[in-house]
């Protein structure tokens, strides 16, 4: 599973002109799914990804979790982040995760993400659909998350 997270001020998602989730101060985090993931890694990075401190602080230290400054997340499913580009110029996307499997799983990160920070302060995207994605980057700040050096510690 990989995660990246970017910092931001403000970002939205649109599906067809109509916006499906919008947020102020926060994370946008982008989501890759691999078919060896399960709830056990999703929880792991869930964790990692509420745990992270790169707000500043009053003395503009990244001391701060999206919890500490009352942020928000938007979560977009992002199976491109299981490119391999080792062949040719034409990506493959064999090592992502099935349609039916991504998507379960990006379900319960949505639904957990919910459960930890409220219900309101969780934007989402719309799986399997074409999206257009706009943001601001505060820092800019991007970090990835993924479970293969996460899990492997």
């Amino acid at each position: 599973m990989r995660f990246v997270v970017q910092r931001v001020t403000s970002a939205k998602v649109e599906v067809e002109g109509k916006t499906t989730g919008e947020i102020g101060l926060g994370f946008f985090v982008l989501i890759g799914v691999e078919e060896a993931d399960d709830k056990a890694v999703a929880d792991k990075l869930i964790s990692k990804l509420i745990g992270l401190r790169i707000f500043s602080d009053e003395n503009d230290k990244t001391n701060l979790s999206i919890k500490d400054v009352n942020g928000d997340m938007l979560l977009v499913s992002q199976f491109t982040l299981y490119a391999d580009c080792k062949k040719g110029n034409r990506p493959s996307f064999v090592k992502a995760g099935s349609p039916q499997h991504a998507e379960e799983l990006y379900d319960y990160i949505v639904d957990k993400c919910r459960a930890e920070l409220g219900e309101n302060r969780i934007g989402t995207g719309m799986f399997g659909e074409h999206m257009t994605c706009s943001l601001v980057n505060q820092g800019p700040f991007t970090i990835i998350l993924d479970s293969d050096e996460i899990m492997s510690k």
